[in-house]
């Protein structure tokens, strides 16, 4: 290998080395926005606040839920603001984003309580989030949920 290429070499792994920690801020600053956009929908949820649950949302919003019944943004928001609904804090458990450019998926477990028309449940959940930048804006697009059975 020549001297030249030796240095074309060395000069473009220095670069290379320099600019991975500018490539770590941008990742660093997404995951901890995403992870307040999550506590902050989530907050949202319980206290029924419409503007917040829907600010979060994509327009073309999707879940599929434990039943596998999909429901669009509009269907899964009317079914939170029932006012038969009440929904204790919930805890999250095992939470992690993961990072592919401008799309990330949040997972993790989720325990809830609550009451429906009067009557107490209990859910166990295992979800995964798909959030999507869009106009340097992260918006959650999807959402599929699996119930985790207890053991017996």
């Amino acid at each position: 290998m020549s001297s030249n290429t030796r240095r074309r070499l060395l000069a473009a792994a220095t670069l290379a080395l320099g600019a991975a920690p500018a490539l770590a801020r941008p990742r660093a600053a997404d995951i901890a926005q995403l992870r307040r956009q999550a506590k902050a929908w989530d907050e949202a949820i319980v206290r029924q606040d419409r503007a917040a649950i829907e600010a979060n949302m994509a327009e073309d919003f999707r879940q599929i839920d434990a039943d596998a019944d999909i429901e669009d943004k509009r269907s899964f928001v009317e079914g939170l603001m029932s006012p038969k609904l009440r929904i204790a804090p919930y805890a999250v458990e095992d939470f992690e984003i993961r990072l592919y450019g401008d799309t990330a998926l949040l997972s993790g477990r989720t325990r809830m309580q609550g009451s429906h028309d009067g009557k107490p449940f209990t859910s166990h959940y295992r979800y995964i989030d798909v959030y999507v930048r869009r106009g340097g804006r992260w918006q959650i697009v999807s959402v599929q949920i699996t119930r985790v059975r207890e053991a017996s």
